[in-house]
């Protein structure tokens, strides 16, 4: 439980909380921290205070940000674990599935950044950039100011 009127700050509280389950084991060197919008969600914290919580951390010396991808424990340069593929791209990976069942339409807009932002419990960056990798595979365009569309089905990609 948080004290929020004490004189402890509250990022420092719940980076004390992760740091306690980095020492315990329950967080492994490799392992992402919850992302910003998961610690907003679960300490009813503002952003900022979120993103407080990530720089102690790392001030700590017992995580590092990988920028658009997270913070996970250990020292910058540490491999993560082989089996964790990067946020964005399991993103960028369902969404391709929706597409390819019809969930997602030809023409029609992926969900909105806000919407992923939520659904997804990341930073504005990691949709970006999961957006971004689904251009990149030729599943969407973008039209600027408008949003982002699914691609008509006889330009997917090849693989498809």
């Amino acid at each position: 439980m948080l004290d929020r009127e004490g004189p402890v700050p509250v990022y420092r509280q719940i980076a004390d909380i992760l740091h306690r389950k980095i020492k315990n084991g329950e967080l492994r060197p490799g392992d992402p921290i919850p992302s910003e919008a998961a610690l907003e969600a679960a300490y009813e914290i503002a952003r900022t205070t979120a993103r407080r919580v990530a720089r102690e951390l790392r001030d700590r010396g017992v995580a590092h940000t990988v920028r658009g991808e997270g913070t996970f424990v250990g020292p910058p340069g540490h491999p993560r674990a082989a089996d964790r593929v990067p946020v964005y791209e399991r993103i960028a990976d369902e969404l391709t599935g929706r597409i390819k069942h019809g969930e997602l339409s030809p023409l029609r807009p992926i969900p909105s950044e806000k919407t992923l932002i939520q659904q997804y419990g990341v930073a504005k960056a990691t949709v970006r950039q999961a957006v971004k990798l689904l251009r990149e595979r030729g599943w969407v365009f973008t039209v600027a100011y408008r949003g982002t569309y699914v691609r008509e089905r006889n330009e997917w990609p090849d693989n498809a």
